[in-house]
């Protein structure tokens, strides 16, 4: 071999290594964004994921505050403070008696921090009542007690109805008269 075929060797030798090596190179960049590529998907489902699981811990928060405040509202109506108890004949369930909660509602700063809620208030609804709050005035024609209540941005109501009653006197005989009601309670919007 001479000189010349050698150098032409050799040159066709480089440039062949010199293709792989490119090549190479080239398969490793591609490997490279492959990966990136790959990570980058994975963490994007990820996200999707944690979102999704996200806002099932949100709506799960509000249906256990919601029967919580709901467990809270039966819990109201047959506490001392508000229930009938034995006073008409026999103990009641869900019975708030209104002559209590007249009385009550000017006693409650006792109870301020009690309850945990911001705002409590019973809303007569049968028979109908004038649109008025209930105050010892135009007791027992009124329509809206307000117990309890912070001045605070709230949420909306959550409500359960329950049985209103209350004594009164008729023709010389004491009746007992018993409406339909809903008391409603509201916690503090905390956003």
């Amino acid at each position: 071999m001479d000189k010349k075929e050698t150098r032409t060797y050799t040159l066709v030798l480089v440039s062949k290594i010199s293709l792989r090596y490119k090549r190479s190179q080239m398969k490793i960049q591609q490997m490279a964004f492959m990966l990136m590529a790959l990570t980058l998907f994975f963490v994007l489902i990820g996200l999707i994921f944690m979102a999704v699981q996200l806002s099932g811990v949100r709506e799960s928060a509000t249906n256990l505050e919601r029967e919580n405040a709901e467990k809270l509202i039966m819990k109201l109506a047959n506490s001392p403070e508000f229930s009938c108890g034995e006073s008409f004949g026999t103990a009641k369930i869900d019975c708030v008696d209104f002559d209590k909660i007249i009385v009550f509602r000017d006693m409650v700063s006792d109870y301020s921090k009690f309850w945990g809620v911001a705002d409590i208030e019973i809303v007569k609804l049968y028979p109908e009542a004038s649109q008025t709050t209930c105050s010892y005035r135009n007791y027992p024609d009124c329509k809206t007690t307000r117990i309890y209540s912070e001045n605070v941005k709230k949420k909306p109501p959550i409500s359960n109805f329950v049985s209103l009653c209350r004594k009164d006197v008729v023709n010389e005989e004491v009746l007992e008269i018993c409406e339909l009601a809903r008391i409603n309670i509201r916690y503090e919007d905390q956003r």
